[in-house]
């Protein structure tokens, strides 16, 4: 496919959505007011908007490789920060999905470049898991177990942000959430890891502010 046919359907995209919902560009084009962050996996077989059947100006979304929140990525905190802050999101999901690549990568001995650093973490969060993970019967499993850890530990990782528990602590609507996609058969499941204030955490992860 070139360069052009990406326009060209975008062009037939655009005229379809004008015949379908005449109003919808016109509001857009006002302002956004999400009520939910997605922080997603760059997978290009994990679109957000559509998996969750929702329309452009309903989700704000972030995405990297692996899904990660890191408390050093300032490109992932300030999008948080802006949805927080400034867009009032009530919901921040976190979602991973099986097979991830860049998981798999952490998960081997594998030499991906740059990539290695980014994903460090991703090794570390294995390590600790090691002995959970080691019980399965097969790498499918491992992956997919790893999978569902990944998620559960970028959640932890967002309710310990000091912009989450600001929020919190002002007694702001927020609740963040932890789901897995499956590529296999387009099926979101929810781990139930959500958090929805300070009585949630440990003691040790409570900032005070």
């Amino acid at each position: 496919m070139t360069i052009q046919k990406l326009l060209d359907n975008n062009q037939a995209w655009a005229k379809k959505v004008a015949q379908e919902q005449p109003e919808l560009f016109a509001t857009l084009s006002k302002q956004q007011a999400p009520k939910y962050l997605w922080i997603g996996c760059s997978d290009s077989r994990v679109p957000a908007n559509e998996i969750v059947d929702m329309l452009p100006g309903e989700l704000f979304v972030h995405r990297n490789v692996a899904n990660l929140v890191k408390h050093v990525d300032f490109n992932c905190q300030s999008v948080i920060q802006f949805a927080v802050d400034v867009l009032k999101v009530e919901h921040i999901i976190v979602c991973g999905h099986y097979g991830c690549g860049g998981v798999k990568v952490a998960m081997e001995n594998t030499n991906a470049g740059i990539s290695d650093y980014w994903l460090r973490s991703v090794k570390d969060i294995a390590l600790r898991h090691r002995v959970e993970l080691q019980d399965l019967p097969n790498q499918e499993a491992r992956l997919s177990r790893m999978c569902e850890i990944n998620v559960t530990e970028q959640v932890a990782n967002l309710a310990h942000s000091k912009i989450v528990q600001t929020a919190w602590q002002k007694n702001q609507p927020l609740e963040i959430h932890g789901w897995i996609y499956g590529i296999h058969d387009g099926v979101i499941k929810n781990l139930h890891v959500s958090h929805k204030g300070l009585s949630d955490l440990d003691d040790i992860y409570q900032v005070d502010i």
